[in-house]
């Protein structure tokens, strides 16, 4: 297979605070991205005078299963001067009542202007050649030009600005790569791990102690995540009337006996992933990682490692995020992570792979075994497609983090078996994800156009 040539210095460097974001659910690309958009916007907005009108037009993917992904409500959260990181999810109901039954919005916080939830409109079936994800949103006024921006959820919460270079582009860290080769001829040139050359290049922005601490908020809140989604039971919101079902699988759990029954690892693994995805089916706080919509991969595959690994440490934790964020940007930079551009082989095949990484890492693997087990991780996850019922991330998503956890799991054992060789290259598995995401029909990719989307009926 011939894979494309990178260049690191054109590449623009990535960072874990891109691939890890504290969040709401039910979707990064769907509600953390659009959240962030309008945000952006209301203060750019202001910037130009009190505008008398505001408008948001959802194109693509997003305005195909947007409502499912309430993605209506966080274009007003976002206008309204919230992020997904600082609004309390138990409070966005009463917020978004509050905005629709008032008919004005709190422009960035501050400033009142008229809005309806009729200004944001789903252009169904329209796309714009910018990407699958695009928004517009406009804001005019009393007097001068109505001032109109783009922006494009490009995956895991990730906005751009149309036509906007990245603002890190010309930035360089101390070891740029751009492919796995030269992840892993930087870790034998320089002698480190893959998870020290991510701790050397976060140095270009922030002090270790920083990033220590950053790293370590993630791994709580995942944790938090799985435990919240453990003790929480009724019906998930959407229509689907799909019942949470993590609290009914603890308690049995629970009651069948210790955690060192080998019979029940899996079990509890699949646990952990189904908890963590019914918080953010139900719009509770997540991490990205790297998407919402798969962010119950690598918190079970850390929970399992410090659960059932009886040598866990905190600093092996560091080392299984810090890993697989080191995957995740090769991913990110040489494919996608939108499951409205890659199908669901970018965000829960994604996750797989990062996590199979990462687990390796944490049982010290060598850098070798570490690639080795990102590509068993996403090997088997190629043309996997996105088609969520009515659009919620749900059916099949909540599942499929389950058979994602368990998976990564089994790649990295079997990884840990070899000594690092092997016939596929990381490389070559990314560029042929990103190859079958491009062949990959509109309707197989989050557009619940296809797939089980259509041939199940809606409950």
């Amino acid at each position: 297979m011939s894979i494309r040539s990178f260049d690191a210095s054109k590449s623009s460097p990535l960072s874990i605070v891109d691939l890890f974001t504290i969040g709401i659910g039910p979707s990064s690309s769907h509600t953390v991205g659009p959240m962030r958009a309008a945000y952006a916007f209301a203060g750019a907005a202001l910037e130009r005078g009190v505008p008398v009108s505001l408008k948001c037009d959802l194109y693509g993917s997003l305005a195909l299963t947007g409502r499912g992904h309430a993605t209506d409500d966080a274009v007003a959260l976002g206008l309204s001067g919230w992020l997904p990181e600082t609004v309390d999810p138990d409070d966005v109901a009463a917020l978004v009542t509050a905005i629709g039954d008032s008919g004005r919005i709190t422009l960035a916080g501050t400033t009142a202007v008229p809005f309806r939830r009729e200004d944001v409109v789903f252009r169904i079936g329209e796309f714009l050649k910018d990407h699958a994800n695009a928004m517009v949103f406009t804001a005019t006024y009393e007097k001068g030009e109505p001032f109109t921006r783009t922006y494009l959820s490009i995956g895991g919460g990730a906005v751009t600005v149309k036509g906007r270079s990245p603002v890190r582009a010309a930035m360089t860290v101390a070891h740029p790569y751009c492919s796995a080769a030269a992840l892993l001829a930087a870790g034998e040139r320089h002698k480190l791990s893959i998870a020290e050359i991510v701790w050397a290049n976060e140095a270009t922005w922030r002090a270790h102690a920083e990033t220590e601490a950053f790293i370590d908020s993630v791994r709580l809140a995942m944790l938090k995540c799985i435990d919240r989604g453990c003790h929480k039971d009724g019906v998930l919101p959407g229509g689907l009337n799909v019942a949470r079902r993590a609290k009914h699988l603890h308690e049995n759990l629970m009651a069948r006996g210790p955690r060192s029954d080998p019979s029940l690892v899996f079990e509890w693994v699949s646990l952990y992933a189904l908890a963590a995805n019914e918080e953010n089916a139900a719009g509770g706080r997540v991490v990205t990682a790297p998407t919402n919509g798969a962010a119950g991969v690598l918190p079970a595959v850390l929970k399992y490692y410090e659960v059932f690994i009886p040598t866990a440490t905190r600093e092996g934790s560091r080392t299984f995020l810090m890993t697989a964020s080191a995957i995740g940007f090769l991913y990110k930079s040489r494919a996608s992570i939108s499951g409205a551009e890659m199908g669901c082989q970018g965000e829960v095949g994604v996750a797989c792979s990062m996590a199979a990484a990462g687990l390796v890492a944490a049982l010290g693997g060598s850098n070798a075994q570490i690639e080795n087990a990102a590509e068993i991780g996403m090997e088997h996850n190629l043309g996997l497609t996105c088609d969520p019922i009515k659009g919620l991330v749900q059916i099949p998503c909540i599942e499929r983090n389950t058979m994602g956890a368990v998976k990564a799991i089994n790649a990295a054992y079997l990884a840990l078996q070899g000594d690092g060789h092997h016939v596929v290259s990381l490389d070559a598995v990314i560029e042929t994800m990103r190859q079958t995401g491009n062949d990959m029909r509109t309707k197989y990719k989050e557009t619940a156009l296809g797939g089980l989307a259509v041939n199940v009926v809606e409950c």
